[in-house]
């Protein structure tokens, strides 16, 4: 399922003034966003297991690229976390 807010909270770190703020203070920023414990940690922890069922794939890509993250790896931790049987079919 969505989540709307974590979802909302990857678009707005498209703003340039929202990822300076980002940068500068994420409790404060993650303040705005009533998602949930197990998510703010998700979010703080690069928890792409956590993450990727509630998003976007172009708003996990888009918050995993500013994290640092390159495409080959994000990639590879996604599909790391496809059920053995699904990756050998799909």
């Amino acid at each position: 399922m969505t989540d709307y807010w974590l979802s909302k909270l990857f678009f707005d770190l498209q703003s340039p003034e929202n990822m300076k703020r980002w940068r500068e203070d994420r409790d404060a920023f993650l303040a705005e966003y009533p998602i949930s414990v197990e998510m703010r940690e998700a979010v703080f922890t690069n928890d792409i297991a956590t993450i990727a069922p509630h998003v976007n794939a172009y708003l996990l890509r888009f918050y995993f690229s500013i994290s640092g993250m390159s495409d080959p790896e994000l990639l590879d931790r996604l599909h790391a976390l496809k059920p053995e049987k699904e990756a050998r079919h799909g």
